[in-house]
């Protein structure tokens, strides 16, 4: 099998990681080669601070030191003044200091020849303090030796230092090259990777921002005509299961009610058909409005639009705090509602929404005409008469499985039982459960 088109196989994201993951393991290479090379220079930089300088700076301490006994000690030998040993005593102390903390930093080895010659200088000094002329003869050549030793130590640990700043040296140098080398390794492929996925991306870009434009203009029909098998693929298939939703949705917009702004006939006759094709069992309530003509008659249609529109609303809210999910309210008309819901809480839907609509209607009618319990109107017949506040009737049906075929025998059925409930005074609700037979 050709690895090639092996890897052409991958999503775009599988694509992504095996070409990012040989970056990323370049870039870890690299860190990890330059994190042990710093380390090596910091070793050894540490170890010059703490051995190399340190040595190199005691040993011109005991120089200088010694030095200065030196010279005390010559001072003595002219004058006889106690007082030049006492200074001598003080350098001496301080020679023995540093003598002391080299030993407790483990450098005993390197100094031990120092400390010897010391012992027999100060041996020499000592007796010449005490007055032995023969010490006067030897106390400079004990000196010289102890110069000598503190010199050659001090030659020794240069050279040391010396060869550990080329081998720090050489370090930088191999780090330097292979950190640019991985660097520059991993950025090439870095930007092959792009170039490859920017080529085979930007065309399918191209057709969605087409896409996007046509759907932008009502062509909710358009495909972009991109191949499935990647992430693009699976977007261009979302990207055309959207165009259709929103070609639905454009359509539940165009239908639904300006005053209500719920789905109106299409819809609601859709939404019928889809739940008889569903097979399941559901609950259909057909809600209208009890002596609207009447109250439009005297308080106008824009009070009577009011009412609608609570009414429209007192619904809405009363099936999403009852029902599931998949409930639907639609707005047949004037003062006509349908609600397709489960038959579980059908009975708590009707009876909330009564409760709620009994509370609310009070607020649209005067005082006058809440005292006397209605109004007094016209009929469709021409008769005066009174008419009470405004009631709701619902009237009920629940599909069972193959009971209708369609929305417009549903429809049929809940208008049979909406005139005989409209027949009775106040707000009532009648579920029809009886199998329509055929």
């Amino acid at each position: 099998m050709n690895p090639k088109s092996h890897f052409i196989k991958f999503t775009l994201v599988q694509k992504l990681i095996v070409g990012f993951a040989v970056t990323a393991f370049l870039a870890m290479v690299t860190l990890v080669f330059t994190f042990t090379g710093l380390y090596s220079l910091n070793k050894t930089v540490r170890d010059i601070a703490k051995n190399d300088l340190v040595l190199l700076r005691s040993a011109n301490m005991l120089r200088q030191s010694l030095l200065a006994q030196e010279g005390y000690a010559g001072r003595y030998e002219i004058l006889k003044s106690a007082e030049f040993i006492d200074l001598f005593k003080k350098r001496e102390s301080e020679f023995l200091r540093t003598i002391q903390q080299l030993q407790r930093e483990k450098h005993s080895e390197v100094i031990a020849g120092i400390v010897l010659e010391y012992r027999n200088y100060q041996s020499t000094v000592q007796l010449m303090f005490h007055g032995d002329s023969g010490a006067l003869s030897r106390h400079k050549p004990s000196a010289q030796n102890v110069l000598n030793a503190i010199d050659s130590f001090s030659v020794n640990q240069q050279i040391q230092l010396n060869s550990k700043l080329e081998a720090a040296d050489r370090q930088e140098n191999t780090t330097v090259r292979w950190t640019l080398i991985f660097s520059m390794t991993g950025f090439i492929l870095a930007i092959g990777i792009a170039a490859m996925f920017l080529f085979n991306i930007s065309t399918a870009i191209d057709k969605l921002k087409r896409a996007t434009h046509r759907i932008a203009e009502g062509d909710f029909d358009y495909d972009p005509q991109i191949p499935p098998g990647d992430e693009i693929g699976d977007l261009a298939h979302d990207f055309t299961r959207m165009a259709r939703r929103l070609k639905v949705v454009e359509q539940m917009n165009i239908d639904a009610s300006p005053l209500t702004r719920l789905p109106g006939n299409i819809v609601i006759e859709q939404v019928l058909n889809k739940r008889v094709a569903e097979g399941k069992p559901f609950a259909v309530c057909y809600v209208d409005l009890d002596n609207m003509k009447s109250y439009n008659d005297v308080y106008g249609y824009i009070k009577g639009s009011d009412v609608i529109k609570m009414a429209g609303d007192i619904i809405l809210e009363v099936v999403r705090n009852h029902s599931d999910k998949d409930a639907f309210v639609g707005h047949i008309g004037g003062d006509d509602f349908i609600v397709v819901m489960d038959q579980e809480n059908v009975s708590s839907v009707c009876e909330d929404v009564i409760k709620k609509f009994a509370e609310g209607i009070v607020a649209h009618y005067g005082p006058e005409d809440l005292a006397r319990g209605g109004i007094e109107g016209i009929d469709r017949y021409g008769v005066p008469r009174s008419f009470p506040i405004m009631t709701v009737s619902i009237a009920v049906v629940i599909c069972q499985d193959g009971e209708y075929e369609s929305a417009v025998d549903i429809a049929q059925t809940t208008a049979e039982i909406k005139d005989y409930v409209k027949g009775i005074p106040g707000s009532n609700y009648m579920i029809n459960r009886r199998r329509k037979t055929r």
